[in-house]
């Protein structure tokens, strides 16, 4: 084992993450063609309906029953980062905001004192396959940001920075920076209760795109940061000598630089770091708080409130399949 790497540990579909991070799930499904109701143009028998995980056929229906994802549902406490890679998102939630968003785009929501949302993949394409791959991060927020007011920020994939760099082979190397800033080019703005928002906490969201024999440095940071890099599509790499194989999160040393080479097809990361909050964490569910006395009073605020009640005709709701990607806020016009 390199000096670099503390730890190395298997990838399924809920990956292994580290304070300040609760929680990543990779979304990778391939699925066919659509019906007129943007849910898959294939027969659902056989399939846990509202409970769909096991990837029949490569897909999956998650929580939905004639559109795949996830109905409504409550947070408090906590940060939700959705990172859309491919395929389309459209959310809703109790604030009145919605929207539709995708094909490299993402959503930053703070749900903060309390909110529901819901978290559907509409399938456009009636002719051909309809394939989604996504990230969707939990981000903790500190006690002091705890029950500050919901927020969302999209980050739109023409607004998000994307470095690159010729190595000494002639590759071209893309890093797409959702947040922590790299060689000089700073994130768009993250939501501003968010932990990510105080640069003293070093948290680096970001997608490394290796080609074929490329190599890359990945560059130092602070001392005492949580640093994951997840390599989740590709063959089989190199970490400062080291071999490792696809589907491996590596945990490093986070002020070391690590020599990153390709040994095989085109490498993709996620790498995730951040200055630990370092305080007791209490969770159950949909609600991460700091004591079991907040976490109580969470169920209770949301039994009494609905945080808000649903708005909306639906709990899967989806927008018109004629929408563009958009994004209306709470009390605000659709841009």
């Amino acid at each position: 084992m390199s000096a670099s790497i503390l730890k190395r540990l298997p990838l399924d579909m809920f990956w292994p993450t580290f304070d300040p991070f609760l929680f990543c799930a990779f979304h990778n499904d391939k699925y066919p063609k659509a019906n007129g109701d943007m849910g898959p143009a294939e027969s659902l028998v056989g399939r846990a309906l509202g409970q769909d995980f096991a990837g029949m056929d490569g897909w999956r229906m998650y929580h939905g029953k004639k559109v795949p994802g996830f109905p409504a549902h409550p947070h408090r406490g906590f940060e939700t980062i959705t990172i859309v890679n491919e395929g389309l998102v459209d959310h809703a939630d109790s604030m009145g905001a919605s929207g539709r968003y995708g094909e490299g785009d993402t959503q930053w929501m703070t749900a903060g004192e309390g909110i529901q949302h819901s978290e559907m993949f509409p399938l456009l394409n009636e002719n051909d396959a309809n394939p989604l791959e996504l990230f969707q991060i939990w981000l903790n927020l500190p006690s002091k940001n705890k029950m500050v007011p919901p927020h969302f920020t999209m980050l739109w994939n023409e607004d998000t920075p994307v470095v690159k760099a010729l190595e000494s082979n002639g590759n071209e190397i893309a890093i797409k920076v959702v947040a922590g800033s790299l060689k000089g080019i700073a994130p768009a703005p993250c939501p501003p209760n968010s932990w990510a928002a105080d640069d003293k906490n070093h948290v680096a969201i970001w997608l490394i795109d290796l080609p074929e024999n490329a190599e890359w440095t990945l560059p130092a940071a602070a001392s005492n940061l949580n640093r994951t890099l997840y390599f989740f599509e590709g063959d089989s790499i190199e970490l400062d000598g080291v071999e490792g194989s696809v589907n491996e999160a590596f945990v490093l040393k986070s002020d070391v630089a690590v020599v990153m080479k390709n040994l095989g097809k085109v490498a993709r990361f996620l790498m995730l770091q951040g200055r630990p909050i370092a305080e007791h964490v209490e969770q159950h569910g949909p609600f991460v708080m700091n004591t079991r006395a907040e976490l109580q009073q969470a169920f209770n605020d949301y039994q009494r409130t609905q945080f808000g009640g649903w708005p909306w005709p639906r709990h899967d709701q989806v927008h018109d399949k004629s929408k563009e990607r958009f994004a209306k806020y709470a009390d605000e016009q659709a841009n």
